[in-house]
């Protein structure tokens, strides 16, 4: 029978543990997020926007961690809901920005305070220590991933 080391253990569980964690905040903040119209995509556009003022359409996907060809089209959504507009670059027509619309603001005032209320519930599993150092060591675990990744 082979035994594997209890480290090579220890990283399996503990990427098991994430992805089921993960899966299940996800699972209430997109039940949320529906509820009020978007899918996850398009709120995070549209919070980007509201936090973050008019951005180079190009460069969303970025922030967001998507591609820019699926951007383009969660701008299209956007802008058809009157949320988000687009506005060309006066120094360099190639660049063209999205940027929030009134309507686009009144509706993430309204909805953002209720959604964090939403995560605040879901993750009120941890206390408020054990919240800080999650958060700590997630960002830790996530930066080694991402520049590790050759």
């Amino acid at each position: 029978m082979l035994v594997e080391p209890q480290d090579k253990n220890d990283s399996l569980n503990l990427f098991i543990a994430l992805s089921r964690a993960s899966q299940w905040v996800n699972a209430h903040a997109d039940r949320d997020i529906r509820g009020h119209g978007l899918n996850r995509t398009e709120f995070g556009v549209l919070e980007l926007l509201y936090h973050r003022g008019a951005q180079p359409i190009q460069q969303i996907g970025g922030k967001v961690l998507m591609s820019s060809g699926n951007i383009t089209y969660v701008v299209d959504k956007l802008e058809q809901k009157k949320l988000v507009a687009r506005k060309a670059c006066t120094e360099d027509r190639r660049l063209v920005f999205a940027e929030i619309t009134e309507a686009g603001k009144q509706w993430i005032e309204d909805v953002f305070p209720k959604h964090t209320e939403v995560l605040e519930s879901v993750l009120s599993g941890l206390t408020a220590e054990e919240k800080r150092v999650a958060a700590q060591l997630l960002k830790k675990l996530g930066k080694f991933a991402q520049e590790s990744f050759r």
